[in-house]
């Protein structure tokens, strides 16, 4: 009965250690993954944020031209 056990025991502790490796890697691997979105979205926000500021800088260029076209029509 000791040999099983000690048979079972040579074969699943590296393979504990083999599988506890892989799921740290991937772990890992998540971490950075989430670090790239994290910074993804960063950029995409404050592209929204210059578009948007842009925008609403032709709006006011768009706004004055008209006023002063009513202006010169008067």
């Amino acid at each position: 009965m000791t040999g099983v056990i000690s048979v079972i025991m040579v074969f699943s502790i590296p393979i504990i250690a083999i599988l506890t490796s892989h799921f740290q890697k991937q772990s890992k691997i998540k971490q950075l993954m989430l670090k790239d979105e994290l910074e993804l979205e960063k950029l995409k926000h404050e592209n929204y944020l210059l578009e948007t500021q842009r925008m609403r800088l032709e709006l006011d260029i768009i706004k004055v031209e008209d006023s002063t076209s009513k202006i010169k029509l008067v």
